[in-house]
């Protein structure tokens, strides 16, 4: 008898066993494989979250199957307590493990808000646009020019959420003062921008940054990526180039930068120059004129006169031989690359051609030529 309710119990043990060990692996299985989620969401973890609140939140939008089983699993791997605040773009499809991964990974929230601060050559914009999951793409909420427009409501919303994401993009052609200028009028920034960084030494990029980040310390990283790029464009640069230094490769290159807005244009502006500079022809570039009249602190707003073409001053390149002391704007990497490395040509004048590039010639009767189309368009303009 004793034996065989032994016989039976170890039986009953093993099948209980078999069946634990095949719960297990359906479980790990679900765990793994591929999820529920027939659409991208956008998972906020508030912070002081917890992983159960998590999980109820990502089985009510449909992006596990099992709640339970999702916080055993994380009890599994141990990251129960790892779970980090923000926002999160869960994907089509994701397992439980690769949204367990996301959420204790931490790091910037990947969707959710963020606030731009666009500092262009003309204003600074401050954008507010949140990421849509269906698309993969920014929707914009709103936008303002700070200091300037009433702030909107939404943005003073999304400034209380403690998962906005901030960054500024500095765009190529700025000037140093428009800079600093443009962090002071930046509400989150804490701290005095201090001595104005010298013209040309601000990296043109995307900087991330936080509320009460210090302004003078985001200066100096602009400064930093600067100095980086101007080592390994000189590092790199080819017999062609005619400037003989860093600094002359700054100067050309931001002159580069304020003659064309087209990516393709600047290594044949910058074979002009250089041409022009192996002659010992003045530049003769507006941009430079321009800087010596308002010395980078704002935009002239208006076209050049006659009498400051003519106007004696240390950048006027229509006066002035060679390159003018310092920079007229803060380059980009691509414009110091071209500084060094031209393209190979006879181009001594270029123009605009109407349609936002230039036409170039290597004779002064073709370039008159290409002047008088680009008269033609500027009056049809005009006239419409």
């Amino acid at each position: 008898m004793w034996r065989s309710l032994a016989s039976n119990m170890l039986t009953i043990l093993v099948v209980v066993l078999f069946l634990l060990g095949g719960v297990i692996l359906w479980g790990q299985s679900q765990y793994n494989s591929e999820g529920p989620l027939e659409s991208a969401i956008c998972l906020r973890v508030p912070s002081g979250s917890n992983m159960t609140k998590v999980s109820r939140n990502l089985q009510e939008q449909g992006a596990i199957s099992s709640g339970p089983l999702f916080r055993i699993g994380v009890r599994y791997s141990e990251k129960t307590d790892q779970l980090k605040a923000g926002s999160y773009l869960v994907p089509a499809g994701a397992s439980m493990d690769a949204i367990v991964e996301q959420i204790t990974r931490g790091g910037a929230s990947s969707c959710g808000t963020e606030i731009v601060y666009r500092v262009g050559v003309t204003r600074v914009l401050a954008e507010v646009r949140e990421l849509d999951p269906a698309t993969n793409r920014f929707v914009e909420r709103a936008e303002f020019v700070p200091g300037v427009d009433e702030v909107p409501a939404v943005y003073e919303e999304k400034k209380a959420d403690a998962d906005t994401r901030y960054r500024i993009a500095l765009a190529e052609g700025v000037t140093s003062w428009q800079v600093v200028d443009s962090l002071k009028a930046m509400d989150i920034l804490d701290g005095d921008p201090g001595t104005r960084p010298a013209e040309g030494m601000l990296a043109p990029d995307s900087y991330e940054v936080s509320p009460g980040d210090n302004r003078a310390e985001i200066l100096a990283e602009m400064q930093e990526r600067q100095v980086l790029r101007i080592n390994a464009a000189w590092e790199n640069r080819s017999d062609r180039a005619a400037v003989t230094s860093p600094e002359e490769m700054l100067i050309l290159a931001s002159i580069i930068e304020k003659e064309t807005g087209v990516a393709e244009e600047r290594r044949q502006v910058a074979s002009v120059f250089t041409n022009r500079l192996n002659r010992g022809m003045r530049l003769q570039t507006d941009p430079t004129v321009i800087y010596g009249v308002t010395k980078g602190e704002g935009v002239l707003g208006r076209g050049l006169r006659q009498s400051e073409l003519r106007r004696a001053t240390p950048w006027n390149t229509y006066v002035i031989e060679g390159l003018p002391p310092t920079p007229i704007a803060n380059p980009g990497m691509a414009s110091l690359e071209a500084a060094v490395d031209p393209d190979q040509g006879d181009y001594l004048f270029f123009v605009a051609d109407g349609t936002g590039g230039h036409a170039f010639a290597v004779t002064l009767e073709e370039h008159n030529r290409n002047v008088a189309k680009w008269r033609e368009i500027e009056a049809e303009r005009n006239s419409n």
